[in-house]
């Protein structure tokens, strides 16, 4: 068994919702079921996330619940790299300084409420 911290180092998913009910956004780690918070903006759900991993892990480790592991660890880096046009960089680079986080976790935000949106419209 891996103790709290080493589970934290893992690479699991992390999934944002915009609550649009509610307002706010909804942050999730799919591979850990029932680990869900919110927050009112994607600084702090990211922030709570983190946290709400932690106390899911605690309480795991404390039961000696069978804890998956990332279903993503050995088959992706995480990472990909890609050119935008210079007007789209501005415009993510100001649009997450405005929400007060840094560029790529706005990037990332963006990706996983459109694919939020596409898997919703997959179901359909």
């Amino acid at each position: 068994m891996k103790s709290v911290d080493d589970y934290m180092k893992l690479p699991y998913k992390m999934e944002i919702v915009e609550d649009t009910d509610e307002g706010g956004y909804i942050a999730s780690y799919p591979e850990l079921k029932g680990c869900i918070t919110c927050g009112e903006t994607i600084e702090q759900v990211v922030s709570m996330a983190i946290d709400a991993k932690k106390a899911w892990l605690e309480a795991a480790v404390e039961d000696r619940y069978d804890i998956p592991l990332p279903e993503t660890e050995n088959q992706y880096s995480g990472q990909f790299k890609f050119r935008m046009p210079r007007s789209l960089h501005r415009e993510l680079a100001e649009h997450a300084k405005a929400e007060g986080i840094s560029m790529n976790q706005y990037c990332i935000y963006l990706l996983s409420k459109n694919d939020a949106v596409f898997q919703s419209a997959k179901a359909i």
